[in-house]
């Protein structure tokens, strides 16, 4: 079953984040707490919607993390998965497709242009199972990042600011 997460899903989430971090070997880099997430889900002005993945048994066995993007190509919306994952016990299990296919239901219901998301090179599992349902990498696209003093560095910079 798949369903909307609700503010009481926030501490499994952060849970699963943490997992997801430390599987991609990146546990260092998770610092999110359950209080940002909490606020960018439920907050004033969400940033980020999630929906939650139950097994048979009730259990939660993953999560789909998500926001929107903008495609000045195609002039609408698209949403970018920034997080899908499925406890190991429960890969398998359909939970994965399940959560790709409401957020797919969610564009097309929704006139959006794109479903997109980024999958790390070695993880062939993951490559493979999203090939599988007809995705296919964007080869000719790296990736850029700034964060920590790089982003400080730049944001700082008064050359770029306009006044009001």
């Amino acid at each position: 079953m798949i369903r909307t997460a609700a503010p009481a899903d926030v501490p499994v989430i952060h849970a699963m984040v943490r997992e997801l971090a430390e599987y991609e070997k990146a546990l260092h880099e998770a610092e999110a707490t359950e209080e940002q997430l909490h606020e960018a889900l439920f907050g004033e002005r969400p940033a980020a919607y999630a929906h939650i993945a139950e097994s048979g048994d009730g259990e939660v066995a993953g999560f789909a993390l998500w926001f929107l993007n903008f495609s000045t190509w195609r002039g609408v919306h698209g949403i970018y998965l920034e997080d899908l994952y499925v406890r190991p016990e429960r890969r398998g299990g359909g939970h994965g497709k399940a959560l790709l296919a409401e957020l797919a239901r969610i564009c097309v219901e929704r006139g959006y242009g794109r479903l997109e998301w980024s999958v790390l090179n070695w993880n062939a599992p993951s490559i493979a199972f999203y090939e599988s349902l007809g995705a296919r990498p964007q080869d000719e696209w790296t990736v850029y990042r700034l964060t920590d003093g790089a982003l400080a560095e730049l944001g700082g910079a008064s050359g770029g600011r306009t006044s009001a």
